[in-house]
């Protein structure tokens, strides 16, 4: 990958679930000897030029990542008592973006590697104007939290959000998305109850 593909991506990563599957926070889950959020972390900093991490607790994820890493505090909902969800989270961050494209990530995917997605970036220049996004798809639907996104959705979504909408997935249904051929499906991973966790550390 050459440098001018690294400086045209703004990588936004995830942190605002709940972990109840999990039963404890699996962004501080150690995998490699690395807490998950961390790993995460370093792969999206090989793929692009700025590193968003979008969290209600920065607190607790700002003494395992690096110093300079831009931390953003997610809006809570206080109502609920939780946060709005991935999708408020991707356009607080995404309001902050300068880059045409947006490299998304969610903070529990132990499988990723840095060469599979600098090969994706490799795609972005074949996109048709009209996608919005280049994302894996699997049978249930898109991958929203493992692909790319052009800056130039924020319109779509907030006007989207601003209808009560909170579904990747439906937001995606009303666009154009271009799939993602992805040729080694484990690195959509991720690790989400004891169980996954298991079989990962066999």
């Amino acid at each position: 990958m050459n440098i001018s593909q690294a400086e045209s991506v703004t990588a936004i990563v995830l942190a605002g679930g709940q972990s109840s599957r999990m039963g404890r926070d699996k962004a501080l889950i150690s995998v490699n000897n690395m807490p998950l959020i961390r790993q995460v972390y370093e792969v999206a900093q090989e793929c692009a030029s700025v590193v968003y991490v979008v969290t209600p607790w920065i607190e607790r994820y700002q003494d395992v990542l690096p110093s300079n890493c831009q931390l953003i505090r997610e809006v809570y909902d206080l109502e609920a008592g939780k946060p709005h969800g991935p999708l408020i989270g991707f356009r607080q961050a995404l309001e902050l973006v300068q880059t045409d494209w947006v490299l998304l990530l969610a903070c529990d995917l132990p499988n990723l590697k840095v060469e599979v997605l600098q090969s994706w970036l490799q795609q972005l220049p074949e996109v048709p104007e009209d996608a919005i996004a280049l994302l894996p798809r699997h049978p249930k639907g898109w991958e929203p939290l493992c692909g790319f996104y052009r800056r130039c959705c924020l319109p779509l979504l907030s006007e989207y959000i601003n209808r009560g909408g909170r579904s990747f997935q439906h937001w995606l249904a009303e666009h154009s998305v271009q799939k993602l051929p992805v040729t080694q499906p484990e690195v959509l991973f991720n690790c989400n109850t004891p169980a996954d966790l298991e079989a990962l550390e066999n």
